[in-house]
């Protein structure tokens, strides 16, 4: 096989598409609506990360790291990292809360407006928004699906193989929520938990992904069964996904680690925020 197939393979899976499309229009029919009464909140760049997010999703579940998931363990670890590291703090970006209501056809909101009404809706989201059961989430969910049995239970299942991935995106959302805080949200503690919020989740994919790197024995047998694919054995093949995990999964941490330790210590730091925050001030 040509390597021009890591690039040409798509596969799109028509029904989660559709459920994007729709999701990202009822996101712009909200944006659009916000922005003729409070356009300072809502500057085309909130529109642009969230159809970023929505738009890497559909790459995670359609390219080729789709398509060889099952075959190269390099190219499943970087569609993880897109559902992890790269969708969710797009999505939260967009400060989707407000603009997905004001989108949604009237009758549903007229549906929801009880659970509003009752506080359920604020509760919940409190709750998962909470810095620790957000990482906690998020860690045991990266963590308990990389163990070698629910991995291969999860290949061997595309039903448990898409809820594993849905268990990925939801959490990290919960997950990146807290760093950016995205409005109306409000932060009621300090800024200063998020280093160790950011760096002990660090810790916990190093570790994972050194494991990786230096077990020196295949974890996930299914891609020894499999034909290998331009020359990679399955052993470096899982060394190659360790590595990537390694070096962009610590980027991703310890960049917002670096920026929100610069903001802290600025002379400033009373007027810089997060974007989330300069949101949720006013």
């Amino acid at each position: 096989m040509s390597q021009d197939a890591l690039f040409t393979q798509w596969d799109v899976p028509w029904a989660v598409t559709a459920a994007l499309a729709v999701t990202a229009v009822i996101y712009v029919r909200g944006w659009l609506q916000i922005r003729r009464t409070r356009p300072e909140l809502f500057p085309p760049w909130r529109l642009i990360a969230f159809l970023g997010g929505i738009l890497a999703i559909f790459v995670a579940v359609a390219s080729p790291l789709d398509t060889f998931s099952e075959t190269l363990l390099f190219m499943h670890m970087a569609q993880h990292f897109v559902l992890m590291s790269i969708a969710p703090p797009l999505i939260v970006l967009g400060a989707p809360v407000v603009p997905m209501l004001r989108g949604l056809p009237r009758g549903v909101i007229r549906g929801l407006r009880p659970l509003f009404r009752m506080g359920v809706m604020g509760r919940v989201g409190s709750f998962l928004t909470q810095p620790k059961v957000a990482w906690l989430a998020m860690n045991v969910a990266y963590v308990g699906w990389h163990i070698p049995k629910a991995y291969e239970f999860a290949l061997a299942n595309e039903n448990w193989h898409n809820f594993e991935h849905g268990c990925f995106f939801f959490t990290s959302v919960m997950f990146w929520w807290p760093v950016i805080a995205p409005w109306p949200w409000r932060q009621t503690w300090s800024r200063w938990l998020l280093l160790p919020y950011l760096l002990l989740a660090d810790l916990v994919n190093t570790g994972l992904s050194a494991f990786l790197c230096f077990s020196g024995r295949l974890l996930y047998p299914s891609y020894g069964a499999v034909p290998r694919l331009f020359g990679l054995s399955a052993l470096n093949d899982q060394v190659a996904a360790g590595a990537f995990m390694w070096v962009m999964g610590s980027t991703v941490f310890l960049i917002p680690a670096m920026g929100i330790t610069l903001a802290l210590l600025s002379p400033r730091r009373g007027q810089v925020r997060a974007p989330g925050m300069v949101a949720a001030s006013r």
